[in-house]
């Protein structure tokens, strides 16, 4: 089964495909999608392949008690988290996309439906996460409030953040392999056939 690589624009931010048999993908890679869509575990999975580290935005982006920086905070972080040569970082921080796509050689875009990201977000809130952001305590109850109200936001911004994460890879991505995984079997063939 051949992978899209999606590598040129087309028209009103969409892309166009090109299929590639080869998954040389570089030391350099950014997992994208929408919240629910499995981008750390992927990341995980492929860091086990590769050898490559793993930066987990989620964890780098909050300040203590849960406060989210400015955005030039943000991407002043993210400059410095991103510095080295070899990393896979995983996130959906749309607001900063354009700066690890730069510094980025391959873009894989989870594309799952929202309706299973709904259902993982809800799922996910019955279980706390292996790490926290440093400062930043969490009860069973505050995650499943949150996971839950993720959930409805999914739905709600399930065209929005596609879109606009379509349209900063198609502004900013001329030089990166971009890869859509729509599917379980995409996901595995992917990490089956990738190498640094």
């Amino acid at each position: 089964m051949a992978i899209l690589v999606l590598r040129s624009v087309v028209g009103r931010g969409t892309l166009a495909s090109v299929s590639d048999s080869s998954l040389a993908i570089g030391r350099r890679i950014v997992v994208t999608g929408l919240a629910g869509s499995g981008k750390s575990t992927f990341a995980v999975a492929l860091a086990g392949r590769t050898g490559l580290p793993v930066i987990h935005l989620d964890l780098a982006f909050w300040k203590p008690g849960w406060i989210a920086p400015s955005e030039t905070e943000w991407r002043e972080k993210q400059s410095v988290v991103l510095a080295g040569d070899a990393w896979i970082a995983d996130g959906n921080y749309h607001e900063t996309l354009d700066l690890r796509i730069e510094r980025a050689e391959t873009v894989v875009v989870l594309d799952m439906p929202w309706w299973l990201c709904s259902a993982r977000a809800l799922r996910r809130g019955f279980t706390m996460p292996g790490q926290l952001p440093e400062g930043c305590p969490y009860s069973a109850r505050a995650r499943w409030r949150d996971e839950w109200r993720l959930a409805g936001r999914i739905w709600r911004e399930r065209n929005v953040e596609p879109a606009r994460e379509r349209e900063v890879i198609a502004n900013h991505g001329q030089s990166v392999a971009v890869h859509v995984l729509r599917s379980r079997r995409s996901v595995l063939d992917f990490l089956n056939r990738a190498q640094a």
